[in-house]
């Protein structure tokens, strides 16, 4: 175990008894195979991602004791999908303690929030097996209440194209249009602009590396706007439930 991934129990509180637990979390496939390692995070990320699911279930069920089980599951899905994943990962610095192939390493893929994603779910799966489901359980709440203290913003913040399709279709009964209204930048680092119509109107724009992302952009932006217009989003789209008292 060497020294600058000893410092990572700082950033989680927690100091694992099984270390090669940990060193498996962290290692990515690319720096198995570079190495002749047999191997690598991607059973402990399946075992994180069940873990995760069936805290975060428990958590907003008992959080939210009149959200119906549509609310529960779309606050659910919107806490465990890539973006969300990557968001808490970022929130430990867990790309700094990744182990990663040369060309990994590279291209930037400790950055890449596929990579931290899957990751931050490994890391998940080697707590529960080091320390059991509560201390994993304390763990995740309370990183999740550090970077969504009210999980229904989460639905307008990590999913906002489905926020904003909601409500339009809920207002206006049309769905939003998305076009690319720009492209620049060489092949290999590509700049998309994409504007989000309604009946229209342009609503929004947003730029990002890729189509999707972009699209994502427009629909915050759009969101924000209509915020700006005193138009109440955020009741419409997030279920307003008060969390269950002591």
């Amino acid at each position: 175990m060497n020294a600058d991934i000893e410092k990572l129990k700082y950033r989680l509180n927690y100091e694992f008894k099984d270390k090669r637990l940990l060193r498996e979390a962290l290692t990515h496939r690319s720096y198995a195979t570079e190495n002749s390692l047999d191997y690598h995070n991607q059973r402990l990320e399946f075992l994180g991602d069940s873990v995760l699911q069936i805290v975060l279930t428990e958590h907003l069920f008992l959080l939210y004791p009149a959200a119906t089980e549509g609310d529960l599951t779309k606050m659910r899905s919107a806490l465990v999908k890539q973006e969300a994943l990557a968001i808490y990962a970022r929130g430990i610095g867990l790309g700094d303690f990744l182990m990663m192939g040369r060309g990994e390493l590279e291209s930037g893929g400790h950055c890449r929030e596929s990579t931290l994603s899957d990751a931050f779910e490994a890391l998940l799966g080697a707590l529960y097996l080091d320390a059991g489901l509560q201390t994993t359980k304390d763990f995740i709440i309370q990183l999740m209440a550090k970077e969504y203290p009210d999980p229904t913003q989460c639905l307008c913040d990590l999913n906002p194209k489905g926020a904003l399709q909601e409500y339009t279709q809920k207002h206006h009964n049309a769905t939003p249009r998305y076009d690319v209204v720009d492209l620049s930048g060489p092949d290999h680092a590509p700049s998309y602009t994409v504007a989000v119509f309604l009946n229209g109107n342009k609503l929004g724009s947003g730029t990002a590396p890729n189509r999707k992302s972009a699209e994502s952009a427009a629909a915050r932006e759009a969101l924000k706007e209509l915020e700006k217009s005193q138009v109440q989003v955020q009741g419409d789209i997030c279920p307003q439930e008060h969390p269950a008292e002591d």
